[in-house]
């Protein structure tokens, strides 16, 4: 007897990846929320995934579904781009897949080149910086010509048509979600709050790279704005979640201040501890610039009041200030004065509920599945080279 995927001759699609399950991040959990929402879809069709640093040895939660994945990692680096391209090829001339998902920029001129010839559309992923500066004369070209562009959030769309010339009407907006099954509201676990001396403290909290390249996240100035707060809120302490190399720095900013105390460095925590960790917090600091903002997603969504930047992607999380606070992201100023409205907690946008309810709304993977079905619609799409293909 057939299975149920096995029902259609032609893929649907081909998705063609990095790596997404040998490492983790930023672009592979995105990736894996956008593949889980593939498979939400009504009896999904049978499709193919190319996975250029993967190897069959990684542990892939999605085997066994409608996805077949092809695992192209080899120890040298040019064997492993050899050997996507001499796949990829054959797989795209027999098959004919109705559309083709590039997921790195920097593969885009190997796709761009076999779906040209070949006669099949495509449409590129893109997460955030690789694409926020002028690319590359082969990657801009592939991308400008790419039937369709799906980016995570508006001002990193609006900051990669401007680099690199792109058509906005390409571009999709394809958000980062939140499981709302995971990242609930509950109370503070005690063996935390005492691990972190953080007894009868009002908690702001951060979960960021400590990276000295990465101080775009804000920690410091957090840091600096704690002095004023402290003054308004005495019992106020900031949990930092994260590692990095820029820690030095930061503890001694702390202790520079007089508020070595006040700053609690949690280091690296797991992903399945995250939850309780943010359940810690009476709110959420991070005054960063960031392509989106997932952290945003997940305090909201465990009921924790935000604070982000004011000119960024956090835009979409916080939709525009009404779930959250914007702030300049360099004015310690600015950032102490919310920080201590959130803590008074007298805003609406304290309300938790209403804030888990909002977020879940908009950016649940239910929410994902719903998106991408509709971007996936054969009516969004049309062959290489027709110069009569619209995109909504």
């Amino acid at each position: 007897m057939k299975s149920r995927h096995s029902v259609r001759s032609q893929p649907a699609a081909t998705f063609v990846f990095l790596e997404v399950f040998s490492c983790e991040g930023g672009i592979q959990s995105y990736v894996k929320d956008v593949l889980g929402a593939y498979l939400q879809q009504p009896d999904p069709p049978v499709s193919d995934v190319f996975l250029l640093r993967d190897g069959s040895a990684c542990n892939n939660p999605l085997e066994g579904s409608a996805l077949r994945f092809h695992y192209l990692a080899s120890p040298v680096a040019q064997v492993g781009r050899i050997r996507l391209a001499v796949a990829l090829t054959l797989h795209l001339w027999r098959q004919r897949p109705q559309q083709v998902i590039c997921g790195h920029v920097l593969l885009t001129p190997l796709v761009h080149q076999l779906c040209r010839l070949l006669g099949l559309p495509h449409t590129v992923m893109t997460y955030g910086k690789e694409v926020w500066f002028p690319l590359p004369d082969r990657e801009r070209r592939a991308l400008q010509q790419a039937q369709a562009i799906w980016c995570i959030s508006r001002y990193s769309r609006d900051l990669a048509c401007a680099a690199n010339k792109l058509n906005p009407k390409q571009m999709h907006l394809l958000p980062c979600v939140v499981d709302g099954a995971v990242f609930t509201p509950g109370p503070p676990v005690p063996e935390l709050v005492q691990q972190y001396g953080l007894q009868g403290c009002k908690v702001l909290m951060t979960v960021a790279r400590l990276w000295a390249g990465d101080i775009y996240k804000g920690v410091d100035v957090t840091i600096r704005a704690l002095p004023a707060i402290a003054a308004t809120i005495p019992t106020v302490k900031y949990l930092i979640i994260g590692r990095g190399d820029d820690q030095p720095r930061l503890a001694q900013l702390a202790q520079d201040l007089g508020i070595a105390d006040r700053v609690v460095f949690a280091g690296f925590v797991p992903t399945a501890q995250l939850p309780d960790h943010y359940r810690l917090a009476d709110a959420y600091v991070m005054p960063s610039q960031e392509g989106f903002g997932i952290v945003y997603l997940e305090a909201m969504a465990c009921g924790i009041p935000v604070l982000a930047g004011d000119a960024d992607g956090s835009a979409d999380p916080l939709q525009d200030g009404r779930l959250g606070w914007r702030v300049p992201h360099r004015d310690p100023q600015a950032v102490a004065r919310a920080c201590i409205e959130i803590l008074e907690g007298e805003d609406p946008r304290c309300r938790g509920e209403w804030l888990r309810q909002e977020t879940l709304t908009h950016f649940s993977p239910e929410a994902l599945a719903a998106q991408l079905h509709q971007l996936l619609q054969p009516a969004n799409f049309k062959a290489e080279g027709n110069q009569d293909a619209k995109l909504q």
